[in-house]
């Protein structure tokens, strides 16, 4: 099976703009948008007030370069193997998640934090799961109260 929205025609930009807005009908707070030194958006990071945990940040999963590679090795058509389709697939694809998530968490099967968690950005500026790949899954030595 061709990897999802692979043919897609629609820019990053009006990708984005979409993924703001479902968003900010889930109480985003604020939404950040990092461009690369071509002018690409190549991060959207978002904050959330939780009840567990107050105010998250969040970095969505966005990877052109990861994108391009699967699209060689499935030998998608030459015309589609190129970074400006891979960027556009990448935001794609994410919008496709955003959506499914926002699915899962209006129906209260999980919470925004359950979703997010691996994407939360901690006081370092890495997301979690960065976070955990640096210290090779180890929580650490906790503390005693």
């Amino acid at each position: 099976m061709p990897l999802l929205n692979y043919t897609t025609t629609i820019t990053a930009q009006k990708t984005v703009g979409e993924i703001m807005a479902i968003l900010a009908n889930h109480g985003a707070k604020a939404i950040l948008m990092k461009y690369g030194e071509t002018g690409e958006i190549e991060a959207l990071s978002f904050q959330v007030n939780t009840i567990a945990t107050g105010e998250m940040g969040i970095q969505l999963p966005i990877n052109p370069d990861a994108v391009l590679k699967v699209m060689s090795r499935q030998r998608i058509p030459k015309k589609y193997q190129n970074r400006t389709q891979a960027i556009k697939v990448a935001w794609r694809i994410a919008e496709t998640w955003i959506k499914a998530q926002s699915a899962i968490i209006e129906t209260e099967m999980v919470s925004l934090e359950q979703i997010f968690l691996p994407y939360w950005i901690t006081p370092s500026g890495k997301t979690l799961y960065d976070h955990l790949i640096d210290t090779k899954f180890q929580l650490g030595q906790g503390r005693e109260d």
